[in-house]
């Protein structure tokens, strides 16, 4: 029998390509829903659960119920009395906000099986840049709901879609489809696509027009979705790979924006351009930057004031060389600086919010220790609460708090990686792992319980994901 080399492998997956070429994962639009309608948001009580709020008004129950009704929480209490309402054991388990992720390159999730680790040909940049200029909204369809349903294992209940690879209106539509379809909350961050020169103003239109029919009062009257834009850095050539304009052209493209009322996030990979924005009075409450690695200490006095946000990635950053720069949590904590934490893509590696704190941790420990404490509430803050607040949705996520949207998930305790159970915030940054996310609820609909989906199609998901990654390597032609 003939050996099966590297060349027989991608002639086989360009074959498969064909395929899926024929099947319509090419074509330009979005063949529809490949779940269950979503589930109904009934009237639940979560029994005897370990309940952390994030509410420092009610704090933290030992054993607790959490009563969830049309999709709101409407009591948290030692007990409640409810007949009514379907009982959900939750002894045994953390009850608790969801994750909100501030900061996800969803639509290169597919990616991961062309993103080699130890290569730097086949790296993420390399591989995203390359293929991400072959994607039709069916390919960003697919890898965004991949992304998302593992983001439902991890118990993210809130994702920040950062898509700097809106090839056209139509792919913002497959982005906002898949988001809807699976039932996360979130924000669709509008980009630019990959490959379009730096001199190219972002398409306005095509976001005003997904504005006008995705948001409030256009069909999205349920508040998951917001939608906002994801700027090219600003200044200078530091990543070439993702663009860099000039201020003029922020001024352009952050006015049109903001003419919306929608907000603005901008990577600042490289040296700080905080001083550039603030110079040119681009700064404000409405900017969330990304990857706080090299601000000083006159930079993070400008982002309190002016009600900047930061968004941390600890996995991914923590891979970069050290001439990038470290992450300065620590330091934007001290200077009152809005501060949350995100995944940042899963193409390089899994989702996993608890590996997200606990590398956070790790880092400001060896960096600072003492100096600017950190305990591991803050950090389970940072993951969800702060996340809401840089978001915006505070008043509507991120604690458990009645009045709220629910939110929330329930994590094992009785597994073997966290059993014996202590503390619960040093279990969640110590111990857990995505494979303890028991139940996953958004906005009252129970989308994953016993560890299993209760709506999507797993096992499609996977397929399409599969068959839409052979087809952007065959038109990426990709080896």
């Amino acid at each position: 029998m003939r050996a099966i080399d590297r060349r027989t492998v991608l002639k086989t997956g360009a074959a498969l390509a064909i395929t899926a070429l024929t099947s319509g994962c090419a074509s330009q639009g979005v063949r529809g829903s490949f779940s269950k309608a979503l589930p109904s948001r009934d009237e639940f009580v979560v029994r005897g659960a370990t309940v952390l709020t994030m509410d420092p008004a009610i704090g933290d129950l030992a054993s607790g119920d959490v009563l969830v009704r049309d999709g709101a929480i409407v009591g948290v209490a030692p007990q409640i009395a409810s007949a009514q309402a379907r009982a959900i054991d939750g002894r045994g388990m953390i009850c608790m906000p969801g994750f909100i992720d501030t900061h996800w390159h969803l639509w290169t999730s597919v990616c991961r099986a062309m993103i080699q680790l130890d290569d730097p040909k086949r790296g993420y940049f390399p591989v995203t840049n390359a293929v991400g200029r072959h994607y039709t909204p069916e390919d960003s369809y697919r890898s965004v709901r991949l992304g998302l349903a593992e983001a439902l294992s991890a118990g993210a209940t809130t994702v920040h879609n950062w898509a700097h690879n809106i090839r056209s209106p139509a792919h913002a539509d497959a982005e906002l489809r898949a988001m809807r379809d699976v039932g996360v909350r979130g924000r669709l961050a509008y980009g630019t696509p990959q490959g379009v020169s730096d001199d190219q103003p972002m398409d306005l239109k095509g976001l005003e027009r997904v504005n006008r029919e995705w948001m409030p009062g256009n069909g999205n009257d349920d508040g998951l979705l917001k939608l906002g834009i994801c700027s090219r850095n600003v200044g200078d050539s530091t990543n070439l790979l993702r663009g860099n304009i000039s201020v003029d052209m922020a001024r352009r493209d952050w006015g049109g924006a903001r003419a919306l009322g929608l907000p603005i996030t901008m990577h600042t990979s490289g040296p700080s351009p905080v001083k550039l924005l603030e110079d040119a009075r681009l700064l404000g409450p409405d900017v969330q930057l990304v990857h706080p690695l090299l601000t000083t200490a006159e930079e993070r006095r400008i982002l309190q004031q002016r009600g900047v946000s930061y968004s941390a990635s600890p996995t991914g950053e923590s891979r970069r060389p050290a001439s990038a720069g470290v992450i300065q949590l620590g330091e934007l904590l001290e200077a009152g600086v809005k501060v949350s934490l995100s995944i940042d893509n899963t193409s390089s590696y899994a989702a996993d919010y608890f590996q997200c704190m606990r590398i956070a941790y790790n880092l400001h420990q060896h960096r600072i220790g003492a100096r600017i404490p950190l305990t591991c509430k803050r950090l389970v803050q940072l993951a969800t609460l702060d996340g809401a607040v840089d978001l915006g949705i505070a008043d509507r996520t991120g604690s458990l708090t009645p009045g709220k949207r629910a939110d929330l998930i329930l994590v094992r305790t009785g597994d073997i990686n966290i059993a014996p159970m202590s503390d619960p915030y040093t279990a969640l940054v110590s111990f857990a792992q995505p494979l303890n996310v028991d139940t996953v609820v958004i906005d009252g609909r129970i989308l994953r319980r016993g560890s299993a989906f209760t709506a999507l199609d797993y096992g499609a998901v996977l397929r399409d994901a599969a068959d839409c990654a052979a087809g952007l390597r065959a038109r990426a032609n990709w080896v």
